[in-house]
């Protein structure tokens, strides 16, 4: 397989091995592509995590259970979870 890099990137690879840290540039490239891996991975969890807790709130408001709240008080909510 071969890849075409943009002229940034193809530095930022250089600079990479060159630090040392990695022997080459295949080297970088797959560990870019196991982090973009984790990433959407963790991005999909997230997203099923939204959508179960918005059927929750759907099935609470259809049973007429629905709490008094504020924007801003989710938000914040969503936040401190998100920080775990």
């Amino acid at each position: 397989m071969h890849i075409s890099l943009t002229e940034t990137l193809e530095k930022w690879v250089r600079e990479k091995v060159e630090s040392g840290l990695y022997s080459n540039a295949s080297e970088v490239i797959r560990e870019a592509l196991r982090e973009r891996i984790r990433a959407e991975r963790t991005e999909a969890e997230d997203i099923e995590a939204l959508r179960a807790q918005i059927d929750i709130g759907l099935q609470q408001a259809e049973r007429g259970e629905l709490l008094d709240w504020n924007a801003k008080d989710f938000i914040a909510e969503l936040d401190r979870e998100q920080r775990g």
